[in-house]
């Protein structure tokens, strides 16, 4: 079933939407969050949680791509559980991919002038102005939390030459988020 269809029956109220999202989208969002969790009993936990809140955010919200509104979701909740579980114990790759991101990302404690969705449209159009692979690497890294070494053997790369790309994509990145005026 196509994801309009999908989205009409969650604005139908029927719950053969969530079925149907779990057939399209589950192993996707099971995967997404073990690659947080590490854990097959929370990843599901997540996952049954993310249905849940995609059928209280459906409607009023309508996803222009519902696998990515899934994903999204799914990937917030295993974020809140590791939060949740052991906030001193995460683990070494989570920690550093969101470190990574850190360095080049506008610190709301010091400056709240930039809400996250100007933050998110500025990363989206930089994005898009990248190579393919670029983009798929950087994705893959920041939103599915996948390691170098995984990226690596996706694309058949070194990972020295995974490592190099994210650099200087970070760095790209961080020159041009300071030229659109959002402070570092």
């Amino acid at each position: 079933m196509d994801d309009g269809k999908i989205i009409g029956l969650f604005f139908d109220r029927n719950e053969a939407a969530i079925s149907e999202t779990e057939k399209k989208y589950g192993r996707l969002c099971l995967s997404v969050a073990n690659r947080i969790l590490d854990s097959t009993e929370d990843s599901e936990e997540c996952v049954n949680d993310a249905f849940l809140k995609l059928w209280d955010s459906i409607p009023p919200t309508k996803p222009v791509s519902l696998k990515g509104f899934v994903c999204k979701i799914t990937r917030n909740l295993a974020l809140m559980r590791v939060r949740y579980n052991n906030s001193q114990k995460r683990s070494a790759e989570l920690t550093v991919s969101l470190n990574e991101l850190e360095e080049i990302l506008p610190d709301n404690r010091i400056s709240s002038d930039v809400g996250d969705e100007e933050i998110g449209k500025a990363i989206d159009a930089f994005l898009r102005k990248q190579s393919a692979i670029v983009r798929k690497v950087f994705v893959l890294k920041y939103v599915y939390f996948y390691t170098q070494k995984d990226i690596a053997k996706h694309f058949s790369f070194t990972e020295d030459k995974v490592n190099s790309m994210l650099f200087r994509t970070r760095k790209k990145l961080r020159e041009y988020l300071i030229k659109e005026g959002i402070e570092v």
